[in-house]
């Protein structure tokens, strides 16, 4: 089973989901902060299905970690593993250096990973050629306004499953492609 790392502003918590015309809206508080998070539930209803079905192992991989309680009572999600610890998260200038030792960790470990993001995830070059090297990851950037779509759960599932990894659509890289800048928390994700 994969271990999917999940960033959270731009992927999940984004400004216009392509998921219908359901939106959810709440507060999470971080640091004596309220944060205002939108999401489409139908995204996070198949989260949860592929996490508490085994095809998935899900873990929070965001500047979200040491408040990821706040997001799985918004959510209705059980508790998920965290990739950072608070250490991790102690400026956030290296944020996505950090997460990128979380995916290598998952791979150093004999997981496949899902890692998706919408800063972290290279594009091409040669981390990107480390982490997808013999098809072991999966890594998908999406829109920072519109986050995952139905297309990349799908992608998502059949990747766990064994499936082959296709060509990425927009929101996708497998291929070197995808779509960047991010909005968050603090100006992180």
């Amino acid at each position: 089973m994969p271990v999917w790392l999940l960033d959270v502003d731009g992927v999940v918590n984004v400004r216009r989901p392509t998921w219908g015309p359901d939106l959810c809206r709440g507060i999470a508080h971080s640091d004596g902060v309220d944060w205002p998070i939108r999401w489409a539930p139908a995204l996070i209803a198949r989260i949860g299905h592929l996490h508490g079905s085994g095809v998935v192992e899900v873990r929070w991989c965001t500047t979200w970690c040491t408040d990821a309680d706040e997001l799985e009572r918004l959510f209705g999600l059980p508790a998920l593993g965290r990739a950072l610890g608070a250490d991790d998260l102690d400026g956030t200038e290296a944020t996505d250096a950090r997460k990128l030792a979380a995916a290598r960790r998952v791979l150093a470990a004999g997981r496949r990973l899902v890692w998706t993001d919408d800063t972290a995830v290279p594009r091409s070059g040669p981390i990107f050629d480390e982490l997808t090297r013999g098809g072991r990851a999966l890594l998908i950037r999406p829109h920072p306004r519109r986050g995952l779509r139905p297309a990349d759960i799908n992608r998502i599932r059949a990747f766990a499953r064994g499936g082959a990894v296709r060509r990425p659509g927009r929101s996708a890289v497998v291929a070197g492609r995808g779509e960047s800048p991010g909005l968050g928390r603090a100006g992180q994700s």
